[in-house]
């Protein structure tokens, strides 16, 4: 007789998953200045979080390709193996350098995990249960933000901050060990052959698109970054010719004639970008700004994963009564009084303060994220759930890499203005600034100034940020226009 799935079991084993991945963000990010007070150079600390996203986004659309061909299964035990090696390289490393190349390949193997957890929910669970289910994984977030600071803090301060990759190690393991053990599919593998020519073009585009992303933001020649601007024209011409050749294309290109499917993308994209702003840059405001250890600092995005649970659940319940677009235009114009507010904020602003702004906003993610996670599932064909959660996850990732890059930019022009305009700054002793233990060590008479300086790249941050939403929240008006203007036009056809 042929074993069934254990759904309950199964769902525990992706919750474990998305569990490793949310802590794994939480205490790099909790621990990011120590290990730049450790390395060295401020100037490189985009790169750990961009090579990682980079490199998991390059990845995550051939994986779904690969799921819906092949089954979510080995695909997702692959990745998880890639991830826990990358982990533990990283546990290893010893300079900079050596910590963005293993990124890298920690990033590789997390294109896997988080769209196949997506997907495996919606292949288990029906449409009216999907939402709640998202949410109980988004419950992972929630417990990851309230254990992560403390164990990021603990490791930090009390053992090395290397040991905040190795944890992976057993939890990826447990995983591997339940995914094995109780999940089971009966999908007959694709025959048909692979598009080989096409998933290459999409990994030139890719890499092309986001090193430009990454190299404006390091001030690159300029050749090199037009250079690199016209691979990827090139290369995108190309996969879009191969894709409308190829019997089993990578990406069906009528998947992109979906203005719903395009638009609940674009609004993701620029809503995760807007997440990377808040929660790649606070711990640093509330460490380098306020001079809170990072144990304490870790919290100031506890609140948003926690309330993000929250807006899964209200999603879950709003996607029966509403359509999409009315509960992201509510969402968004929730989120965009936050942003105003993050933009707004004086480096006098007291901790709490953000904590009560980060459940605010944490319960607009929740809304948003599972909202458009479930719909871009709903508008596709059954046998392109993989593909089109893994564009999802793209789309969330390319928000990710782009915004960092031009919040890294935005931060470095601040940062570089700052030395210019007082002689007696330099770079160095913003490093220090950054990382709380050593900033003990700058001159007192020092601080205000340093301070100062920090605070304008971080302020321009938020202002770039609040304009994301605000471009979001058109997006998605046009979307709601057209849904209408398409509704009626049905109506008329009737009559």
């Amino acid at each position: 007789m042929t074993k069934k799935t254990n759904v309950p079991l199964t769902t525990i084993a992706i919750f474990i998953a998305t569990f490793m991945t949310a802590i794994e963000g939480t205490i790099v990010s909790t621990a990011m200045p120590t290990i730049i007070g450790n390395l060295h150079g401020v100037e490189l600390m985009n790169w750990v979080f961009s090579i990682f996203l980079l490199t998991s986004a390059m990845a995550t659309p051939i994986y779904g390709k690969f799921s819906d061909r092949n089954g979510r299964k080995p695909v997702f035990i692959f990745g998880l193996i890639i991830f826990v090696v990358g982990s533990c390289l990283c546990g290893l490393s010893t300079n900079m350098m050596q910590l963005i190349i293993f990124r890298a390949i920690q990033g590789i193997g997390a294109g896997a995990i988080q769209p196949i957890t997506f997907t495996v929910i919606a292949d288990i669970y029906p449409f009216e249960k999907r939402a709640k289910v998202l949410g109980f994984n988004g419950s992972a977030w929630g417990v990851a933000s309230v254990i992560a600071p403390l164990l990021g803090g603990f490791i930090v301060e009390k053992l090395s901050w290397h040991w905040i990759f190795f944890i992976n190690l057993p939890v990826g393991l447990l995983t591997l060990l339940m995914i094995s053990l109780y999940y089971r599919e009966n999908r007959q593998v694709n025959k048909t052959s692979i598009d080989w020519l096409g998933s290459f073009w999409l990994l030139v585009l890719l890499l092309a698109l986001m090193l430009v992303f990454q190299l404006i933001s390091q001030s690159a020649q300029p050749l090199l970054i037009s250079g690199l601007i016209l691979t990827a024209t090139i290369s995108s011409w190309l996969f879009y010719r191969q894709e409308k050749k190829a019997t089993d294309p990578i990406i069906a290109l009528k998947l992109l004639k979906n203005k719903t499917f395009v638009s609940q993308n674009l609004v993701a994209l620029l809503v995760s970008g807007f997440v990377m702003g808040f929660e790649v840059y606070m711990p640093t405001w509330a460490q380098a700004i306020l001079g809170f250890l990072p144990t304490s600092a870790g919290f100031v995005v506890t609140p948003s994963s926690l309330m993000w649970i929250v807006g899964s659940f209200i999603a879950g319940k709003l996607i029966l009564k509403y359509t999409p677009q009315h509960i992201l235009s509510g969402a968004l114009l929730w989120l965009l009084i936050a942003a105003f507010v993050m933009a707004t904020n004086g480096i006098a602003t007291p901790f709490g303060w953000f904590l009560f702004w980060a459940a605010f906003m944490g319960l607009s993610f929740g809304v948003i994220i599972t909202t458009t996670t479930v719909t871009i599932q709903s508008v596709v064909a059954k046998n392109e759930v993989g593909v089109a959660t893994s564009l999802n996850t793209l789309a969330r990732t390319l928000g990710q890499t782009l915004l960092v890059s031009i919040y890294g930019i935005v931060m470095n022009r601040a940062l570089l203005q700052g030395t210019k305009t007082h002689a007696d700054v330099t770079m160095a002793q913003l490093n220090r600034l950054i990382d709380p233990l050593k900033a003990r060590t700058l001159p007192k008479q020092q601080l205000p100034t340093l301070r100062s300086i920090l605070y304008q790249g971080l302020h321009w941050i938020y202002v770039v940020a609040a304009i994301v939403i605000i471009l979001a929240l058109l997006i998605n008006l046009w979307d709601q226009y057209h849904t209408r203007h398409q509704a009626k036009q049905l109506v008329d056809k009737v009559d």
